[in-house]
């Protein structure tokens, strides 16, 4: 299977650098197994699930992962948190000028915070804090919105950039699990009354999430390594709805990535886990929990394009790209979202 087979062509301008002022106004592409794509709200998602389905959230937190500085030398820098290794160690993508060498030390925040570079590892960095890492974070860091915004983050990324329902406690996250941002408290409760069950999973997103696809032939592609935990709670939840024909409905590719992985860490049996994960779904993967995926649209070539491509199909979703450039629809974190039924070939 070829790189190009996910390849499109998208107008600079249906990419989203903004959210919309309400989460839940997005439009959402609904795409049935047979019948072609609908047109419709994010905030028809009550009437397109049924009592008795279970949501599956990722409540994991952004970090303020991008941190400006100078090496001592003067050089200026910019640093890119891949993924805590401690509280004081992290493996970091670094732009500057000159490559850094171990023993490089790095400042930021006015000079008053110092971490030395320890070692390279392919295109990451090991870097050393002389303090504790997310306080230095939260007072000197900037989110880390996609380049693709082709602007800086600001104060109003710092709420819109987070899903409501993150846990305060788990941020370790460099990009948003960006389907959970349409979902705000009013649709929540209507999805509640609706009889939907809400379960949490984490997964940390990392920095490798974005890095491009560079071999032609994908099944040659070495995925990025991310942290995630299924928690005995929602597979209960789980249990209880397939037990009485509900559906589990995944809020993204990040959920669907913990849930599957969590099945394939049991030999397809669905059972709490918690554990690194470097799951690759690209189609011909056979999903084992998942019925139905919440996601935004992805950019072209992507592992995270490849992904829907499985659970939909290459052709449905093929033709519900191009429904949703013709009907403008925005791109990407910011934009509109999508909601999957699986193909009937994707399943187990």
């Amino acid at each position: 299977m070829q790189l190009s087979d996910f390849h499109y062509e998208l107008p600079e301008e249906l990419i989203a650098r903004y959210p919309l002022a309400e989460r839940s106004a997005s439009r959402l592409l609904y795409v049935p197994v047979k019948g072609g794509p609908q047109d419709r709200q994010v905030r028809d998602l009550p009437t397109l699930l049924t009592s008795g389905d279970v949501l599956v959230v990722n409540d994991t937190r952004v970090l303020k992962a991008r941190l400006h500085g100078v090496k001592t030398t003067g050089g200026a820098i910019e640093l890119l948190i891949e993924r805590l290794i401690s509280t004081t160690e992290a493996w970091v993508q670094l732009r500057a000028s000159k490559p850094c060498r171990a023993g490089t030390v790095l400042l930021f925040g006015d000079r008053q915070v110092s971490a030395t570079v320890n070692e390279k590892n392919d295109s990451l960095y090991r870097v050393v804090f002389e303090q504790e890492i997310l306080p230095i974070l939260e007072q000197y860091g900037e989110l880390p919105i996609p380049p693709y915004f082709g602007r800086p983050a600001d104060r109003s990324d710092e709420e819109r950039y987070q899903t409501v329902y993150h846990d305060p406690a788990k941020a370790a996250s460099v990009a948003a699990p960006t389907a959970g941002l349409h979902l705000d408290a009013p649709l929540l409760a209507a999805l509640a009354a609706r009889g939907v069950t809400i379960a949490r999973v984490t997964l940390h997103v990392g920095a490798g999430t974005f890095q491009p696809v560079r071999v032609s032939d994908i099944t040659q592609h070495t995925m990025h390594s991310e942290w995630a935990e299924v928690t005995p709670a929602t597979i209960e939840a789980i249990a209880t709805a397939k037990a009485h024909g509900g559906k589990v409905v995944a809020v993204g590719t990040t959920a669907c990535r913990a849930l599957e992985s969590a099945a394939r860490a049991h030999g397809g049996t669905l059972q709490a886990w918690a554990g690194e994960t470097d799951i690759f779904m690209y189609p011909g993967f056979r999903f084992q929990v998942v019925d139905r995926l919440m996601t935004n649209f992805h950019l072209p070539e992507s592992t995270l394009l490849m992904l829907v491509s499985a659970f939909a199909g290459m052709e449905p979703i093929r033709q519900a790209y191009q429904h949703a450039i013709a009907q403008k629809y925005r791109f990407f974190s910011y934009g509109d979202a999508m909601l999957l039924d699986r193909h009937p070939l994707a399943g187990h």
